[in-house]
């Protein structure tokens, strides 16, 4: 398969506050609006991350699956999760659902959540340690 894009769809009943979250939040902007879909685009970066929300309740969305989306995770790898930390925690007040620290596993991270209970992982890569520096595989 040759794609020429891939993001995630926040199914939800709050395209607006969703919408507003991410573009105060984490320097989205819209390159498509509608009252019932938003697409969103991070640029800046090496690559032009995307993501869009969806009304749940919208006839596209398959009858027996329009519900809020649940068990999702976010993963936002930055360059300094404190400095991230103090902008989103501190500054934003957004709510904290796990507290900033180290993983053995090569993660410095928090998590905070979205008005959908969307959680969004902030991680800086830190070495792993222990056992887990075997289970790293290289790819070229």
């Amino acid at each position: 398969m040759k794609a020429f894009s891939f993001y995630p769809v926040i199914l939800t009943r709050q395209v607006a506050a969703t919408t507003s979250f991410y573009t105060e939040n984490f320097e989205f902007v819209k390159v498509f609006e509608a009252d019932w879909y938003v697409s969103l685009r991070m640029s800046g970066n090496e690559f032009p991350y995307e993501l869009a929300v969806l009304d749940a309740t919208h006839p596209t969305v398959p009858e027996a699956y329009r519900t809020q989306v649940k068990g999702l995770i976010l993963n936002f790898e930055v360059d300094d999760v404190d400095a991230e930390y103090d902008r989103l925690i501190r500054g934003a007040k957004l709510p904290l659902e796990l507290e900033i620290r180290n993983e053995d596993f090569g993660q410095r991270h928090f998590i905070t959540s979205d008005p959908n209970g969307v959680l969004i992982d902030v991680i800086t890569v830190i070495p792993p340690t222990g056992d887990y520096k075997s289970q790293y595989i290289e790819v070229n």
